[in-house]
């Protein structure tokens, strides 16, 4: 063991020594400025404008998805005790009133982005939304016809009156709130005052009529979004009513209800009860039009009982989503980027079976870069394959129409013995899960619906061959889900491997799940909520010991969400006698990085750039003798207590290879990467001189990848084959 430097000895510290109280950042103002990074994406000029547009669609679904569940959580803590404290020392109430002004400076940028900026450049790029007030007599006609035959047939309006109540309103659907001027008395005609009660009626546009209207233009893609479409015929919903105002408006329900596990004696009808209770939750969130009147919005707000806090006027076309619509338009394609389409892996031979692809050895795969398909094609290949006995898998989310799922159900209808744990309480997946639960089970698959008290997030298929040497174990592990579709635009690593202590490793933890016993102790895998937090717990410590003797220490990690406070403190602790510590942190981090005393030596990034970064890798130098994990468990409360996951070791010396350049090549990144600075803000990182050369991670490890095929072809097409005859036998 070397002997400790004098440097080493001045930066040794005991593990106990007290750290500072405001060591932590709120969780929900982190998630905020990660969004604000997608933003400064849709305000990126030297992106095409689709391109900016979808990021701003993006921004849209993540601001409803948190409004939907972290603020409903805050307002549900609120009415339970609002003055206890967050890690970061904020009381609820201060946090709900921190979250809900930066939320609503949020959506000001949104929309003024939007307005100034994005439309107006969309639109002389042949792309625009059309005014009805304002526009030529052809698209107007055209509007007109949409309206008759395929919108008026379709929407009812539902009168408010006294012995007819409020309608339940789906939460994220776009409505219509008309006011009405009263109906007089026979034989009076005094004008309505302010005071005076006006009529209403709510028009649901709900989802069965699309959206986006197309009509003509004179040059390009014209479209009138529906709400305006209705909103300028309205008046033929109201036959001999006057229709003093209409105005678009959209509510948001609570989702933060998760099931009370204690008291459902069936999961499936257990989760059916949570679907319908999100249906019916509370309103957290008003959005309406910025030409609503101060009486249609007291209105609404008394209606859903909301305050002033709960209410976001919205300067645009509420939900944003349709411009994930406008970035698929056909014939724009000089207003959207390259695709970058995935590469086959040169290691997988397509005329070769994948269960001897993967007896030769380990495969690494990075997605979105090279294909899902292997995955694919090995669960479809195990269905049919006379030599496997059983296939065993969890399922946390998958597609519409998963060739995952049908494969198991294809296997289970062949005989084999089929196990899946469906994960049934993955948020706003759980009726797609329920569905396929139900499909399975009826084509024989064993369906396990996860484990009471805890959400299975692991991502792990393993599959049971006979073999002439014995059984077998292959097995697929994943930072990201069964869904093919998504692997195609998330940013993930699979690894692919019959390792015999692996496969020993994944039936015991498989089997603890199933069978809701203790696991016995694993080898090579760390699984929460059992042991991942203890070993990462020691694997940081082991760094930190290692620099107290004099020893090069480091970690590096990319994960999703830093949230959870022993970890951080490890981190701190390391960072207190020099270990070297880089974080790629996607979205949520609470570690203050950069603190003089603190965390001189961490350094924290964020990639924000076409895909979604997904992948959770983590390295410790060890020593030297490089330790290498893949996982599907951010650094959170929940992952690591909540839930079951893994994290697997990479072993195999070209796959560690591999991982190790990954994870290091997005700390080159000068193009889309952000800085997180102690305060918890973010600064771009861009070429340090003019005549850098601009890095963008995402680029090049796409360009890795289509190097590697062509490289593979080049070198089939310098090698002779021979064709062999054919041996008698064969």
């Amino acid at each position: 063991m070397p002997k400790k430097s004098s440097a080493a000895k001045k930066k040794a510290l005991p593990f106990d020594l007290p750290l500072p109280d405001d060591r932590f950042l709120n969780r929900e103002l982190a998630w905020l400025a990660f969004n604000e990074r997608v933003l400064d994406q849709a305000a990126d000029d030297s992106l095409p404008l689709l391109e900016r547009a979808k990021f701003l669609a993006i921004t849209g679904s993540n601001l409803d998805e948190f409004v939907m569940v972290r603020m409903g959580g805050l307002q549900l803590q609120f009415a339970r005790n609002a003055m206890v404290r967050d890690a970061a020392g904020l009381t609820v109430s201060q946090q709900v009133n921190a979250v809900s002004s930066r939320c609503k400076e949020f959506v000001d940028r949104q929309y003024t982005l939007l307005r100034e900026d994005l439309e107006p450049r969309l639109a002389e790029a042949g792309v625009c939304r059309v005014d009805l007030d304002d526009c030529h007599d052809r698209a107007r006609e055209v509007a007109q016809r949409r309206f008759e035959s395929d919108v008026s047939a379709v929407l009812s309006p539902q009168a408010i009156t006294h012995d007819r109540p409020f309608p339940l309103l789906q939460g994220l659907a776009i409505n219509l709130c008309v006011r009405l001027r009263a109906v007089s008395q026979p034989g009076k005609t005094e004008e309505l005052e302010d005071g005076d009660a006006w009529q209403y009626a709510v028009i649901p546009l709900g989802r069965t009529v699309p959206r986006m209207i197309p009509v003509p233009t004179e040059k390009g893609h014209g479209y009138v979004l529906l709400e305006d479409l209705v909103c300028h015929y309205v008046e033929d919903f109201f036959p001999g009513r006057e229709v003093m105002e209409c105005v678009a408006f959209r509510i948001t329900r609570n989702a933060d209800i998760e099931l009370q596990e204690d008291g459902a004696m069936d999961l499936v009808d257990g989760m059916e009860d949570v679907l319908e209770s999100r249906r019916l939750s509370r309103v957290v969130r008003l959005e309406y039009g910025a030409n609503a009147s101060d009486h249609s919005v007291a209105f609404l707000s008394e209606m859903m009982q909301l305050t002033n806090q709960d209410l976001y006027k919205v300067d645009g076309p509420l939900d944003l989503g349709y411009l994930f619509t406008l970035h698929g338009l056909e014939g724009f394609d000089s207003l959207r980027e390259t695709p970058w389409l995935p590469q086959a892996n040169i290691d997988i031979d397509p005329a070769e079976p994948m269960f001897s692809t993967i007896a030769k050895g380990d495969l690494l795969l990075i997605h979105p870069y090279e294909r899902f398909d292997p995955i694919v094609r090995l669960i479809e290949e195990a269905a049919v394959d006379p030599d496997v006995l059983a296939i065993k898998q969890v399922l946390y989310r998958t597609s519409g129409k998963s060739p995952i799922v049908s494969a198991l159900m294809r296997a289970a209808e062949r005989g084999k013995y089929v196990s899946v744990i469906v994960e049934l309480k993955a948020r706003f997946d759980e009726a797609r899960n329920i569905e396929w639960a139900r499909e399975m089970e009826q084509a024989g698959v064993q369906v396990i619906y996860g484990i009471r008290g805890l959400k299975t997030h692991a991502k792990v298929c393993i599959i049971v061959r006979r073999e002439p040497q014995g059984i077998v174990r292959y097995m697929h592990f994943g930072t990201g889900n069964y869904n093919e579709s998504t692997a195609k635009i998330y940013s993930d690593v699979s690894l692919l491997t019959c390792n015999d202590t692996l496969g020993a490793d994944a039936t015991t933890f498989f089997n603890a799940v199933t069978g809701a016993s203790q696991p016995q102790q694993l080898q090579l895998l760390a699984a929460a909520p059992m042991t991942l937090r203890k070993r990462l717990l020691n694997l940081i410590e082991a760094e930190t010991r290692r620099c107290q003797e004099g020893q090069k220490a480091e970690i590096t990690a990319k994960i999703n969400s830093l949230v959870d406070t022993e970890v951080i403190d490890a981190l701190y602790r390391a960072s207190q006698v020099g270990v070297r510590i880089r974080l790629n942190v996607r979205g949520i981090c609470c570690l203050r990085p950069g603190v003089k005393g603190l965390s001189d030596s961490i350094e924290v990034i964020s990639i924000v750039d076409r895909f979604l970064e997904h992948a959770r890798i983590i390295y410790f130098r060890h020593g030297g003798d490089d330790e290498l994990f893949i996982s599907s468990a951010d650094w959170m409360p929940r992952n690591l207590d909540r839930r079951v996951e893994l994290m697997v070791p990479v072993i195999e010396q070209a796959c560690r290879d591999k991982l190790l350049s990954t994870l290091k090549t997005y700390f080159k990144d000068n193009t889309n990467c952000w800085r997180m600075l102690p305060t918890g803000m973010y600064e771009r990182i861009v070429p340090a001189t003019k005549k850098a050369v601009p890095f963008q991670s995402q680029r090049v490890l796409h360009e890795r990848a289509v190097a590697s095929v062509t490289k593979a072809k080049q070198s089939r097409r310098t090698t002779f084959e021979t064709h062999e005859p054919k041996r008698e036998g064969e």
